[in-house]
């Protein structure tokens, strides 16, 4: 059974930081690009940094310079640092998992993270 657990979301002051964690199981972990997606009511899903398989990283312009994201492959687990957080980062997180061999993605459940102001 595949699980992709996301974990580190809550409710932070513009101008701070969050740790988002991803922890997989039931895939093949080092064979998956993995990244985060966030979504606002109302608003289409938004790609927010992805980390292939090779640790190449990838993200939108809107985070670039405040967000990192990294892989630790013996943990199967993904993170996404987020720092200088401003209230437009609010939305529910989620991490997923995409392998070239596969036609479908797995998706966590996502977590909650709130920027105020």
């Amino acid at each position: 059974q595949v699980q992709l657990v996301e974990s580190g979301g809550g409710l932070v002051q513009a101008g701070g930081s969050l740790r988002l964690s991803c922890a997989a199981s039931g895939i093949a972990f080092n064979s998956n690009t993995m990244g985060w997606y966030r979504q606002t009511p109302g608003k289409q899903r938004e790609l927010v940094a992805t980390i292939t398989t090779g640790g190449s990283t990838n993200y939108v312009d809107s985070v670039k310079g405040r967000f990192t994201i990294s892989r630790d492959n013996a943990k199967n687990t993904v993170y996404l640092q987020m720092n200088s957080l401003k209230p437009e980062d609010t939305a529910v997180y989620y991490c997923y998992a995409r392998a070239s061999y596969r036609s479908y993605d797995y998706w966590g459940q996502g977590t909650q993270v709130t920027v105020s102001s």
